[in-house]
């Protein structure tokens, strides 16, 4: 065989590539399949090898990304167990995305207002049976008016930071199939409600998906500054539901329930907007903190906040409840309001630092959580 002496400057391959010195000999290269490798002198021969410049680790072509995230753990799994979670796993993003539709989180604050909505109008502990199914009911009814706004905003969602991972804009799931679960998770909600529940239910519920698909998304959203006054009727449906569903009907203290969450609506999402503000201007979405100071949006959600705290108080007298709810419902509206108060002075002058407006936000939320479980405390108070 014929010996290749090594030259000065770089090594070559036969390829006539040049190869950086990194300290190692051409033996310890591969010259390809069935090519004998050389050494540095001229009096060294070498067997045939097969050296990989850069061999990369050993992946069996079998494994899934799920079965690598798994790691070690995987190891020694039975094939069984493994072919399990793969199947859950489909089933995962197969679901997903239509669960995200539903917007999990805004139901479950629907659902906030719907439970002690029932212990008030039932006077203690509602039916298990029934609240289950006015709750069942009211979450696919909600998830149903849900998915059809994120269909019919698609064009905006995917112009705003906030909503551009939505499925519809992501692409996980196609306008029509968006569409037709919205269509169908809405029917089957409200034939659920009609038969488990009762008719009067179930047509409550039907006209709240109408407020939020056709009056707020489709009329207002776009269009007037107040949309979310206006559009947020919708939100407070569910404390009407779900007193129809215990009672059959509506008194005057459902209609105070819905005053509650009807004018703490604007206090709580206003804050929200003025975090996002860039984005809906960018879509053209003109909510209020979007054409109007931090000022204006300050003092008017101070309105509502007042309006909301009056709602709350005049339920002792018109439900009945006992003093206890009524310190309670005035501490927690003192408390709100300062907030919205503190959001004012902040708005007013720039040296007090960042506005804050999510602290609001999230204050607005403590104060229904709170205020749902005095009501249903209240209902057992022996006063």
């Amino acid at each position: 065989m014929r010996h290749i002496h090594p030259l000065p400057g770089p090594a070559r391959t036969v390829a006539g590539a040049v190869a950086p010195r990194t300290g190692r000999s051409m033996a310890d290269r591969d010259l390809g399949p069935g090519r004998p490798a050389v050494a540095d002198g001229p009096h060294h021969r070498t067997e045939p090898q097969r050296v990989r410049l850069s061999s990369p680790p050993s992946v069996d072509p079998r494994r899934t990304p799920h079965d690598a995230l798994a790691g070690a753990s995987s190891a020694g799994r039975p094939q069984p167990a493994t072919r399990a979670g793969r199947a859950l796993a489909a089933v995962r993003d197969r679901v997903g995305p239509y669960v995200v539709l539903t917007k999990p989180r805004v139901i479950e604050l629907l659902l906030v207002t719907t439970v002690p909505t029932m212990f008030l109008a039932e006077g203690g502990f509602p039916p298990l049976g029934l609240a289950l199914a006015t709750l069942v009911g009211g979450a696919g009814a909600a998830g149903a008016a849900n998915t059809l706004n994120q269909y019919l905003d698609r064009d905006i969602d995917q112009v705003m930071h906030r909503t551009k991972r939505r499925p519809v804009v992501t692409g996980r799931i196609s306008p029509r199939a968006a569409l037709t679960f919205g269509l169908v998770l809405g029917a089957v909600s409200l034939l659920w409600l009609w038969f488990a529940v009762n008719p009067a239910s179930a047509l409550l519920t039907a006209a709240a998906i109408a407020i939020y698909v056709v009056g707020y998304t489709m009329i207002l959203k776009r269009r007037t500054p107040q949309n979310i006054v206006w559009g947020g009727a919708a939100g407070c449906m569910p404390v009407v539901i779900g007193w129809s569903a215990m009672t059959g009907g509506i008194s005057w203290a459902a209609v105070l329930l819905f005053g509650v969450v009807f004018f703490w609506t604007p206090p709580h999402y206003w804050p929200l907007s003025m975090k996002f503000r860039q984005d809906y201007a960018a879509a053209g979405v003109p909510m209020l903190p979007v054409v109007a100071s931090d000022t204006r949006v300050a003092r008017e959600m101070i309105g509502y906040t007042l309006a909301m705290i009056a709602c709350s108080l005049l339920l002792v007298p018109v439900a009945g409840m006992t003093w206890v709810y009524g310190i309670v419902a005035a501490a927690l509206g003192g408390w709100f309001l300062w907030s919205c108060t503190s959001l004012l002075r902040r708005a007013r002058s720039a040296q007090r630092g960042p506005l804050r407006a999510m602290t609001v936000f999230h204050a607005s939320i403590t104060y229904l959580t709170l205020l749902s479980v005095a009501i249903c405390v209240d209902v057992f108070l022996p006063l």
